[in-house]
């Protein structure tokens, strides 16, 4: 059986939360028992338990079981910058350790868990590592969120080459459409489809107020995802 997914995108603000949050909860209104991670977040509000991160508040909330937040979200820095850039001006080493334990902890009480990276794959946890190196700790398959823009087709090619590279597999894709002005959508989803090798899970419309049900409703290809 497989660690769960990693979900990652081409870029930051491609919506990687919301399509992580829906799939959790089309996986769990279908049955499965699920739990959602966001490793490592940057940008704190206060939350019920203390100090907390918005986008790991709403993956917790998603979860069939509501786990500690310090389980969903190891790693949590306050100002809403690169984590590593975050992780420096407050003398912390990212310690992955902390991660895997917390990550098989959520393991133990779901049939998948979700873990959602920071930015796009290859955002830096320090000088010398990256998120591209999550899956591999945590036993994950991968997940790309591609944002539906100008500029997509690069970034979601360039992000399928480095998950290749390092020997992952990419279990999916899922596009979302972050751009409602985006000149040929259809043309550039047909070629994503024809040129990523990977299932797509299904495209999440434009949205004007963004909402996990929504989301959840677009993501037919959810159904793909299980332990394996």
């Amino acid at each position: 059986m497989n660690g769960g997914y990693f979900v990652t995108g081409t870029d930051t603000g491609v919506g990687k939360t919301l399509v992580t949050a829906a799939l959790l909860r089309r996986l769990r209104e279908s049955g499965v028992k699920v739990a959602g991670m966001k490793p490592v977040a940057a940008g704190a509000v206060t939350g019920p338990e203390g100090p907390a991160n918005e986008d790991a508040l709403l993956l917790q909330s998603e979860s069939s079981v509501r786990h500690p937040y310090a389980l969903v979200n190891p790693w949590l820095f306050e100002a809403a910058i690169a984590p590593h850039i975050a992780a420096a001006e407050t003398g912390v080493v990212i310690d992955t350790g902390r991660i895997v334990k917390a990550f098989e902890t959520l393991r133990a009480s779901a049939d998948i868990v979700l873990a959602e990276g920071a930015g796009g794959f290859l955002v830096p946890m320090n000088a010398q590592r990256s998120f591209a190196e999550l899956p591999g700790l945590l036993g994950m398959e991968v997940l790309l969120v591609v944002g539906l823009r100008l500029g997509c087709l690069n970034h979601a090619l360039l992000s399928v080459e480095a998950i290749a590279a390092r020997g992952y597999r990419l279990a999916g894709w899922i596009g979302n459409s972050i751009d409602p002005a985006f000149a040929r959508s259809t043309e550039n989803i047909a070629t994503l489809t024809a040129m990523i090798a990977a299932p797509c899970l299904g495209i999440v419309p434009w949205l004007a107020i963004p909402g996990v049900a929504g989301a959840a409703a677009a993501l037919p290809g959810a159904v793909r995802l299980r332990p394996v």
